[in-house]
């Protein structure tokens, strides 16, 4: 793997509400990760304005929103976020397969429209900060693996490009539904790291050679004293 494909594979976690700390260290890290991600948190102080004003940085951004409700409102809402051009968005697989059907024509029904790609459609499975006790709390079963395979396998049937899913479920995933599948890799920590509240976690070269196609890496980056020389390490040891 060349250093350009290892830092393409990572997206950056902004996990602010500072629209200029956010465009300053997206605009640091150009070449250096492969893009950025904005999720409620931000855009929920910034909305549509401190998108674009991130975007200014020329990088890739991943919008995180786990858009969740009726299939038209989710339609409608991909619609109305399709000028922004993001490269990932997501939406919730427990929306069902109707709801995931609808985000997929959507997409790609704005995407023309806007004159753009269509983004790559993604579904959370479980997220990364729950374990079995969580699941079974909110009426899934426990089984956190079985929970996200069947999540997934859902997603692909609906027409998903792929899941995000916690890098201890790669190899199931991949058995499931195949090397095509795009799999988003949160819970991402360097040796040494904080495990912060990520309950499932692995080092970046760990869940790429299992087989994740991007890695979603916060704090270690962006809290760093140096966020462009972390970013470059990690983008050496998956190189390596």
């Amino acid at each position: 793997m060349t250093f350009l494909d290892a830092y393409q594979r990572i997206f950056c976690a902004l996990d602010t509400t500072e629209t200029d700390q956010a465009f300053t260290l997206a605009k640091r890290l150009k070449s250096h990760v492969g893009g950025v991600k904005l999720g409620l948190e931000f855009f929920g102080a910034n909305g549509p304005a401190g998108f674009r004003t991130v975007a200014e940085s020329g990088q890739s951004i991943f919008l995180d929103l786990k858009l969740h409700d009726i299939p038209n409102t989710v339609a409608s809402a991909i619609h109305a976020l399709m000028p922004l051009k993001p490269h990932i968005m997501t939406v919730h697989t427990a929306g069902g397969p109707a709801m995931m059907a609808a985000a997929v024509q959507a997409a790609s029904d704005a995407a023309d429209r806007a004159g753009c790609a269509r983004p790559l459609m993604v579904g959370v499975t479980v997220l990364t900060s729950l374990d079995g006790d969580d699941l079974a709390a909110v009426g899934y079963q426990p089984d956190v693996a079985a929970q996200v395979t069947k999540m997934a396998r859902l997603a692909q049937d609906s027409g998903l490009d792929g899941v995000v899913c916690s890098p201890l479920e790669i190899d199931l995933i991949r058995e499931a539904c195949g090397p095509g599948f795009k799999l988003v890799v949160p819970g991402i920590r360097p040796a040494g790291s904080a495990r912060g509240d990520q309950k499932r976690i692995m080092t970046p070269r760990q869940a790429v050679d299992r087989g994740a196609d991007y890695i979603v890496i916060g704090r270690p980056i962006t809290q760093a004293a140096d966020p462009v020389q972390a970013a470059r390490a990690i983008a050496e040891e998956l190189k390596g």
